[in-house]
């Protein structure tokens, strides 16, 4: 017997990957897998289940839209079986982290916006104008952002992660890789389980379903999950918990199979989330102690060890924030003291819904299969925030409906067709896919009510360090200044004569700048994509494939925006103090004017609408040569060429230009969307492998290599988020994209190249050295940096200066090395039936730095994150308790630290921290 035919009789149940088939039709959907036998599976033991037995008996994946043994498969790809998942505590796509060392999945400032990096690719930030980089589908229906699966899943059977780019099966396209998660189905027996967890910050997690044939040929299965926790910090200023869970999610399935051909899966969910996230601390010495300066950034050098923190009342803007009511304890405290003093008021309530049905249908007529799905998908957000993360009332966003809020309504079609010709020799798939997105942002960011009192000290540290001395410096005063200054600069007997008195009038109005800003921004786009693809393995021997895939992709985004603003102060100012932008005054002008007008918000903007639309056509394409010398190996090389759409920056700060200065120059012209829009990301990647499996060990290696093309890069300067595609040019700039002008550091069209190279080695090893013991050992080196001579988008502007240490260095949140490491031992207990759980998994990450804009004071030291369970199980595991604790030593890091609002050029950090220590115990049943 082949490979191919024991596919379904042994490989899937043995680790409990079944393909959501009919177990009658698996085999025929199995055959083009390969060639090679395979030896039987042992026979389970009483104290085991199916899911104990060795972990390498013949791992089934569908990544390229059909049944393989995952050794067979030419691709760079992690799959993650049920028992693995149940072990490590998985219960949402950011435990995965510990179980695949290329897949770094995190959250910032809110669950939504959370992304996944695939080999030190992702997609950064708060924006959701920007498509993931990473897909994530769940039971074969896309989520439009990764953000949206950040949630509990429920049983789950099966994970696939496919690293590099994606672009000629089914679904979505992505440019760095995907990932497929497979949820339990209905299957034609009874059966039910329960599951309840207790845990530190009063965590408690209650897990059940039930599954139940309803006749012959129709099964139903309903789950649910109900988790509730205190937060990871308090609130001092609110006594309030912040970053706790309270979520559920229910989920229900029907699978009819009337006969061996046809076989139709209706999956139907709701989840909700009432959560306050996410807090952020302040970045202190012990986060971020190296002395380095930046180039071109004199006044961003970290201190030396031993000298002040940045916190400190030595860095002039701290005295600001303490005499406007900020709490000193929350300057002096470690990083990682979880404690916060935030302003009074203000809350990071919030509210996430998600909700859909899918529709699955596999139909084999003849020697064709037909695969069909169909989903609808409707999710929303809000968050309210106090966005500067001080005690200080400087920016917020009330915790409503329009609250940073986002709204996907996804409509996909999915069709595929696939069987073979020519005696075998040819296996052929080819299929359509159509996505219909409708997503609407809306957002109440507004300057707070001591924003009047904040921002003008900005100006004055100005004048102070200007010769007029540190008495100049006020907030108690009108305006931040003090009275000798505010009487000499409007006697125009000061260098700046008469403009003095401007300078003064122009402070005077940005202290009535309180409790301005968005009344409601509203930005809707409208996304159609339509693609055609096919995918075809040729089997040219018994031990020789090639495999040749294509994809064109036609996408359209219709994009409109209203705006709704109070913030009368703007114009004043740049009406009062434009004049004095080309006079010896003009770096206070320029400083008063951007600080009235901050992200672009202004009554200018109040009732002005805007629309356009953008498209794209792209084709993708994959060639894969793979070879067996024998009958356990398999040797690869592969090209492809992925793609991720272009889009809208939903977000006002981005509609008007600067000038040199970095001032905003002006109003919004009317209708005009230029600088929102970002082009295409494209890819070319190349990657050789080798795979080897047998019953006791399984082995891969994979070297790649990827070009990235219009890199799309969100990053936050501290004032407003900038989205810009990252390029090279191929001549030498002579470091004009690493210093302080946007003017300077153009390339011709013509040397336009990739901006962003990644490249590098994984190994994957697994070993069931004796029965009931598995251990399994990864590690990825990966060089994931911008090339030199960076520019901006293809037609050779010059790179945003806000960007200028990207040249030459690794991309945020890319470690070069990451290693992952586990070990599971289940013996029997005796001859009671009982059996053991021992299972420990490490994930081991080098230095990199968590900041899009790579300041050095955002660098994060190398760490060790370790996981443990340990428990008994009783006779075919009808029950179980279980202790465990993930983040076992406690490990502090971050996952993103950034500029704090309006502080950054006093260089002032804050961090959202990684999950501290957690740990509890499980009690399982099932009958």
């Amino acid at each position: 017997m082949t490979k191919r035919h024991l596919l379904a009789a042994c490989a899937a149940p043995v680790l409990g990957l079944s393909l959501a088939m009919p177990a009658h039709a698996a085999e025929k959907a199995a055959e083009p897998a390969g060639q090679q036998t395979q030896t039987p599976a042992p026979e389970a033991s009483p104290a085991t289940t199916e899911a104990d037995v060795q972990a390498n008996d013949e791992i089934v994946v569908t990544a390229q839209g059909r049944a393989q043994v995952l050794a067979d498969v030419p691709v760079a790809i992690s799959a993650v079986s049920s028992a693995t998942l149940e072990k490590s505590g998985t219960s949402d796509i950011r435990e995965l982290n510990q179980v695949a060392p290329s897949l770094l999945v995190s959250s910032t400032g809110n669950e939504a916006n959370g992304s996944a990096r695939i080999r030190g690719i992702g997609t950064v930030g708060d924006n959701p104008g920007l498509e993931s980089s990473v897909a994530v589908f769940i039971d074969g229906v896309y989520r439009s952002r990764s953000g949206n699966a950040l949630g509990e899943l429920g049983p789950i059977e099966r994970v696939e992660i496919l690293r590099g780019p994606q672009g000629t099966l089914g679904g979505r396209n992505s440019s760095a890789g995907l990932i497929s998660i497979y949820t339990a189905p209905p299957e034609f027996k009874f059966s039910g389980y329960g599951a309840f967890t207790y845990g530190n910050y009063d965590h408690i997690r209650v897990e059940g379903g039930v599954n139940a044939p309803l006749g012959q040929t129709l099964a139903a299965r309903v789950d649910g999950v109900y988790v509730k926790r205190d937060g990871f910090y308090y609130d001092a200023v609110n006594d309030t918990r912040i970053n706790n869970k309270d979520r559920y999610l229910v989920r229900g399935q029907l699978l009819y199979e009337p006969n061996s051909d046809l076989s139709l899966r209706l999956i139907g969910d709701y989840s909700k989330k009432n959560e306050a996230c996410c807090a952020a601390t302040f970045v202190q010495p012990e986060f971020a102690p190296l002395a380095r300066v930046s180039p071109g950034l004199d006044s961003y050098a970290r201190p030396l060890p031993g000298a002040p923190a940045l916190t400190s009342t030595q860095n002039p803007i701290i005295p600001v924030l303490l005499a406007l009511g900020q709490d000193p304890r929350a300057l002096n405290q470690s990083t990682f003291d979880r404690t916060l003093y935030l302003s009074p008021g203000r809350s990071y309530e919030g509210q996430t819904e998600d909700y859909g049905v899918s529709l699955q249908a596999d139909y084999q007529f003849s020697d064709i299969k037909m695969t069909s799905i169909t989903g609808y998908r409707e999710y929303s957000n809000y968050q309210g925030s106090d966005t500067d993360y001080t005690g200080v009332d400087i920016l917020y966003r009330a915790p409503n409906e329009n609250a940073g809020a986002r709204a996907f309504k996804t409509f996909t079609q999915e069709v595929r067709f696939n069987g073979s010709l020519l005696d075998n020799k040819l296996d052929w798939l080819v299929g359509a896919f159509y996505a219909n997105e409708d997503l609407q942002v809306r957002d109440n960011l507004r300057f707070g009510s001591q924003y009047g009192a904040f921002a003008p000290c900005r100006v004055t540290l100005g004048l102070a360090a200007a010769g007029f001395g540190d008495s100049a410096v006020n907030p108690g005063n009108t305006g931040c200044l003090g009275s000798g200054t505010r009487a000499a600069l409007n006697s125009g007997l000061t260098p700046l004569g008469g403009a003095g008195a401007l300078i003064v009038a122009g402070l005077d109005n940005l202290a009535q700048l309180n409790d301005m800003g968005s009344v409601v921004d509203v930005y809707n786009q409208k996304s159609e994509s339509f693609a055609g693809f096919t995918h075809n393995i040729i089997h040219v021997t018994d031990k020789l494939d090639v495999t040749l895939g294509l994809r064109y992709t036609h996408e359209t985004k219709k994009f409109d925006a209203a705006f709704q603003n109070d913030n009368t102060i703007c114009p004043a100012n740049r009406a009062l103090l434009s004049p004095l932008l080309a006079t010896g005054a003009s770096a206070l002008a320029a400083g008063i004017i951007t600080l009235s007008c901050q992200g672009n918000s202004t009554a200018e903007l109040n009732g002005v609408t805007l629309n356009d639309k953008r498209s794209d056509d792209e084709f993708t394409g994959t060639a894969i040569v793979s070879y067996k010398p024998i009958d356990d190996l398999m040797v690869y090389a592969s090209y492809s060429h992925g793609y991720k759409a272009g889009g809208f920056n939903l977000d006002r700060s981005a509609l008007t230009g600067t000038s040199p200065v970095g001032i905003l120059v002006g109003p919004i012209a009317a209708g005009s969307t230029a600088n929102l829009q970002f082009g295409a990301e494209t890819v070319n990647a190349f990657e050789i492998g080798a795979k080897y499996a047998t019953r006791k060990f399984s082995a891969s290696i994979a070297a790649y290599r990827q070009e990235f093309k219009n890199f799309q890069l969100n990053t936050f300067n501290g004032s407003v988020f900038l989205v810009q595609n990252i390029n090279s040019c191929s001549s030498d700039l002579n470091g004009a994209d690493m210093d302080a002008s946007g003017t300077t550091g153009a390339c011709s069209p013509d040397n336009v190249q990739a901006g962003v190279i990644a490249q590098g080695v994984e190994l994957q090893t697994s070993l069931d050295p004796v029965r009931y013991l598995n251990m399994t050992m990864a590690i990825t080196y990966a060089d994931t940096r911008y090339r030199h001579n960076l520019i901006g988008n293809d037609n050779g502007t010059p790179l945003d200066p806000a960007l200028r240490l990207l040249p030459g260095d690794n991309l945020s949140n890319a470690p070069e090395i990451t290693g992952t490491a586990s070990m599971s031992y289940t013996p029997p207990l005796g001859n009671s039936g009982l059996s053991g759980l021992f299972y420990v998994n490490a994930r081991m990450t080098s230095d990199y730095n968590t900041g899009s804009d790579l300041l050095y004071g955002k660098e994060q030291d190398g760490y060790v994150l370790v996981n443990a369970r340990i428990g008994i199980r009783g006779p075919d595991q009808r029950w179980a308790i279980e202790g465990w604790a993930q983040n076992l030593t406690n490990t502090q890091y971050t996952q993103v630290a950034f500029n704090t609002s309006f502080i950054a050029p006093q260089q002032t950090y804050s961090a959202f921290l990684a999950e501290p220590r957690t740990y509890g115990i499980t009690l399982r049943g099932k009958f």
